[in-house]
């Protein structure tokens, strides 16, 4: 009896842990992701071949941008030199093109503008050599992060592929999505997503099964999910992101999402994240250190991979719609406030709940 209760007593301290939910500071925890990006950026185009390209692309899905491609490509050339290209307005829709702040940005950071550089055709090219690939991944990082508004690492897709089409080996880059396990292996240019496998993962440790299970989610393989440095799966859901984390004392996992940052802690907040949370199906909101969190739990012990995918399936719906409504009302900043694009002010229509509430 005495053991069962020091469990339960366990389990709360890891359900109701408010100190650090996430293990350490937001803003750092984004820009250390950047960080790992550019390093590991540096080792890709140096490995790039003759005629190979590296596709650098903000997910369109995942970031709100609609029919706008933000990319970046980078190709090797002979006598070890790389000639970069960076998405201009001929090929933006007019809703999303650079204005003329924007461009002075991108050239002040050393691109030249459309069709100075041959070969460069209407986007802003550049031309190094592969002795300044660390300077390269430092401005194509800046031009995704701060030009394109790229709010994470985790919003990138990137793929290698030779003169040919054919999938090119690079290494892992960060968070960012590789798109190398889903491209066409015939290499014809057509990307088709792989089917889910259906592997058995009773026999598996914890951290394994919730992999297969985000994986599956996901559409994507264990291998290529996006896991930062704090070992944090990272689901992006339109403007918000959720997180999947697992832990071992007591067995548990977390999905949990930063709704808003840097907001004022007030009564009527508290209020307001009481009468949400217990109209949630799952879960709770509360707020600490000037951040609004979402959390629903999924025990470890016995798991069912159908309980994370609910707990999964709630947080990204709950997460992408709450931060926009909560921001509206109490301010702050949601997670990847930055990379918004203008959206029109919101109206008094009284409370929308949504199919999750």
């Amino acid at each position: 009896m005495a053991g069962d209760q020091d469990e339960v007593r366990s389990y709360e301290t890891a359900l109701f842990d408010d100190e650090d939910p996430v293990g350490g500071n937001l803003k750092e925890k984004v820009a250390e992701a950047w960080r790992e990006f550019a390093r590991h950026l540096v080792g890709g185009l140096n490995d790039l071949a003759p005629g190979t390209t590296l596709d650098l692309t903000l997910d369109p899905t995942a970031s709100g941008t609609g029919d706008a491609i933000y990319s970046v490509q980078v190709t090797g050339e002979d006598d070890d030199m790389l000639a970069a290209t960076a998405v201009g307005n001929a090929d933006l829709p007019t809703a999303y093109r650079l204005d003329r702040t924007v461009i002075a940005e991108i050239v002040a950071l050393g691109w030249a503008p459309p069709g100075v550089l041959p070969g460069s055709g209407e986007s802003f090219g550049l031309r190094v050599p592969k002795s300044e690939a660390t300077h390269l991944s430092r401005l194509v990082t800046r031009t995704l992060r701060d030009i394109y508004g790229t709010p994470h690492p985790a919003f990138l897709t990137y793929l290698a592929h030779d003169v040919n089409g054919r999938v090119a080996p690079i290494p892992s880059l960060g968070v960012a999505r590789s798109l190398a396990s889903i491209a066409d292996a015939d290499g014809d240019g057509v990307v088709d997503v792989q089917s889910a496998k259906h592997e058995e993962i009773d026999g598996l440790p914890l951290a394994d099964k919730v992999t297969t299970v985000v994986a599956r989610l996901m559409k994507t393989t264990p291998e290529e999910l996006p896991i930062d440095p704090d070992g944090d799966i990272g689901i992006r859901s339109g403007s918000a992101m959720v997180f999947v984390r697992v832990r071992d004392n007591p067995p548990l996992v977390d999905v949990f999402s930063p709704i808003l940052t840097e907001v004022e802690p007030t009564e009527r907040l508290y209020v307001k994240l009481s009468e949400l949370t217990n109209r949630m199906p799952i879960g709770r909101l509360y707020c600490t250190n000037d951040t609004v969190w979402a959390s629903v739990p999924v025990f470890g012990r016995d798991f069912q991979p159908t309980h994370l995918m609910l707990a999964v399936q709630v947080m990204t719906g709950l997460a992408d719609e709450l931060d926009d409504r909560l921001h509206g009302e109490f301010g702050g900043k949601r997670f990847f406030g930055e990379g918004d694009k203008p959206k029109p002010a919101i109206t008094g229509e009284g409370e929308r709940t949504g199919m999750y509430l």
